[in-house]
């Protein structure tokens, strides 16, 4: 009995040591700016938080450890150290302004920070605690203004279509690497610029060459939607439905 209770209780620990070592074995750090324009822009609408109207300015979507391979480890200890409100207190009107959840129903922004936190953050817990994961990515989204390198190279969010070529260029030029760009499709079937993507090194602060790509469909030119707020057509007050937006 006790030799099955000791390779049980070996079995636990090696298992305890995997979740730990997922936390420490990924390579770099997607950051994920999203556009809120082409976020709403959809058939499936967003919903505004109870904060209001999130600014006319891309967002911040994820901070999120990755392997070369393009895979990458998801939810290494979110039970023993679960999303704190009280590790972040300072940085919450930070939070608020450059990292809002447009998803429906409308909701106060902790349940979208606690599922990056959760789902991503865990895993470069060997690197970064709670507190430092979301002010890293604060400090990058300060670091990348989107919107200003865009608009300095003539491309700005008026619902016009742009080169993708042209986008990937302005933004490379500024930060000194290719960034990877997402498309989503808004209610017309127009392939719309949604995120871009840059690397991290595994410390956070510096941004490296990608070693990998995240796989996108995007159109040679795409369009870049405006933003106008609550009077935007596809943008609804807050709902009790469930949400038709899957956070990542």
């Amino acid at each position: 009995m006790r030799g099955i209770h000791g390779w049980f209780i070996g079995v636990l620990a090696v298992q305890h040591l995997a979740v730990l070592c997922a936390s420490r074995d990924f390579d770099f750090f997607y950051f994920v700016q999203q556009w809120p324009g082409s976020y709403c822009d959809t058939r499936r609408g967003c919903c505004y938080p109870k904060t209001g109207k999130p600014a006319a300015d891309f967002s911040i979507h994820g901070l999120w450890p990755n392997y070369n391979d393009g895979s990458y480890p998801s939810n290494c200890d979110s039970q023993q150290n679960p999303f704190d409100p009280s590790e972040i207190t300072d940085l919450t009107d930070r939070m608020q302004r450059s990292w809002p959840s447009l998803a429906c129903p409308n909701n106060d922004m902790l349940k979208f920070w606690s599922h990056e936190w959760n789902k991503h953050g865990t895993c470069s817990e060997s690197v970064l605690d709670q507190h430092g994961y979301f002010e890293t990515a604060l400090n990058l989204k300060k670091k990348v203004d989107l919107l200003q390198i865009l608009a300095e190279a003539g491309i700005n969010p008026d619902g016009n279509f742009y080169n993708l070529r042209d986008i990937k260029v302005a933004i490379s030029e500024a930060t000194g690497y290719t960034p990877g760009i997402e498309c989503n499709v808004d209610g017309s079937g127009n392939s719309q610029l949604y995120q871009v993507y840059l690397c991290v090194d595994k410390s956070g602060p510096d941004l490296i060459k990608c070693p990998v790509y995240p796989r996108s469909r995007c159109d040679s030119t795409i369009e870049f939607p405006s933003f106008t707020g609550h009077d935007h057509d596809h943008a609804r007050a807050p709902s009790t439905a469930p949400s038709t937006h899957t956070e990542l």
